[in-house]
């Protein structure tokens, strides 16, 4: 007996030795990134409050001299009631749309809610983005990337096609005991008309019911599984898709079940889309795998390691209320810097609770040679609203001559840009800073 403080004490020490054998490096990694990456520094300014329902990424386009932006929520939704929130809205310049009545915004034709167990768009949509076809020169072919949430009841299980969610040990959602947890996708649709009325495309990435996260492991309050709240940019010939991974990385089973497997497979993850498929994309997605975009847009991928929280800073599964995991991530190009830049909120408790706001780097422009595409900074903390909850970060562009001249949007932008994110307990969507880029 009395040798155990002594074996104690040694174990003591070795667990020490191992957790520094990993901190040490990486802090190394972060102390060298923050030498050599760019800064952003937050700039107060007036205040914007948006007048008009935001629970996504903001997008937008410009058609001719007109700026367009399409916030909001459209569809069924069980839990929270069907919305018919999804508009759009124009201005002269960013500023002027970003500021526009209530009364003002305008709801665009969208398809209707498909019958369960019949083809169709089932369960509610959010458009994160959206891509203008250069082929248009008028402007008005857009296509929308659009984040989808879906339920057993909404999306019943079909075993000919493996396709929908099975109502068995299903996780609590976000409305309390009794409520549902979602489970998310991604899809696209197409506009001729500069956004007036859209045409659906289909779901171009998705996870399966083997890979829903159950009781009684899923404790989070947040999604069953899946992938959503996407942001896309376009390099070279391909559209790449940045999206928050939700899912188990294999088949989920309780007897199975490791927290670290989980983990291993989530987070801010890449998939790629040949421009050439938009029209007819199902089935045309690929996700990264760890060497490249090899894996079907319903398999297993692999998420950007760097955007990982690493588990001794807390990271964890997004199934547990007690982890901490970066998520919505806002993609642009910025032409000042010459690098990609990404924005991301950070969860670090039960119903994606949390008051941060990090960035991120990328210097590859080219994302589809080797593992450019994976190439991204430590994300660095740009704002914390300590007693509130963020979500949504986004740069928007400036009310200036060089922005409006260069019809920037939050895909493409300057040396400065403005900063938008929701307060989730206000549910107010603002701006209260500009942020100024540094090359060093």
């Amino acid at each position: 007996m009395k040798k155990r403080p002594a074996l104690l004490r040694i174990i003591a020490v070795l667990i020490l030795a191992v957790i520094g054998a990993f901190l040490i490096p990486w802090k190394n990694k972060v102390a060298m990134e923050e030498a050599l990456s760019p800064r952003a520094v937050l700039v107060p300014s007036a205040k914007f409050v948006f007048n008009s329902f935001v629970d996504c990424n903001m997008a937008e386009a410009w058609v001719g001299d007109t700026f367009r932006i399409f916030p909001g929520k459209y569809g069924e939704d069980p839990v929270w009631g069907s919305s018919s929130n999804l508009k759009f809205a124009d201005g002269r310049n960013a500023d002027e749309a970003f500021l526009r009545k209530a009364g003002e915004f305008k709801e665009p034709m969208l398809p209707t809610n498909a019958i369960p167990g019949t083809d169709g768009l089932h369960g509610a949509v959010w458009f994160e983005t959206v891509y203008q076809d250069s082929n248009d020169k008028t402007g008005k072919t857009l296509f929308a990337l659009y984040h989808n949430e879906n339920y057993p009841t909404t999306l019943p299980y079909d075993s000919s096609t493996g396709k929908g969610y099975i109502n068995k040990d299903w996780p609590r959602g976000l409305s309390g005991d009794t409520s549902a947890a979602a489970i998310c996708r991604i899809g696209i649709m197409k506009s001729t008309d500069a956004g007036s009325s859209w045409s659906n495309k289909g779901i171009i990435l998705e996870d399966l019911q083997p890979r829903m996260i159950l009781k009684p492991h899923n404790t989070s309050n947040t999604f069953a599984g899946g992938v959503g709240d996407p942001s896309a940019i376009v390099s070279g010939d391909n559209l790449y898709i940045f999206y928050g991974e939700y899912g188990y990385p294999g088949a989920y089973t309780p007897e199975g079940y490791n927290e670290l497997i989980e983990y291993s497979g989530q987070c801010i993850s890449i998939a790629q889309l040949p421009l050439k498929d938009l029209e007819n994309p199902t089935g045309k997605v690929k996700r990264w795998d760890g060497k490249g975009f090899n894996a079907a847009y319903d398999g297993t991928g692999k998420p950007v390691p760097a955007l990982q929280v690493p588990i001794i800073k807390g990271g964890g599964p997004a199934s547990s209320p007690k982890s901490a995991f970066y998520w919505g991530p806002s993609v642009s190009w910025n032409s000042f810097l010459e690098c990609w830049v990404m924005l991301m909120a950070k969860s670090e408790g039960i119903s994606w609770k949390g008051s941060s706001i990090y960035i991120s780097f990328n210097k590859n422009k080219d994302l589809g040679e080797a593992d450019n595409a994976q190439q991204w900074t430590t994300p660095k903390l740009l704002l914390d609203k300590p007693g509130h909850v963020t979500w949504y970060p986004s740069l928007q562009p400036m009310n200036n001559d060089e922005d409006i001249s260069n019809k920037r949007t939050c895909l493409q932008l300057g040396e400065q840009a403005r900063l938008f994110y929701k307060v989730q307990d206000s549910s107010a969507y603002i701006s209260e800073y500009i942020i100024q880029f540094h090359k060093q």
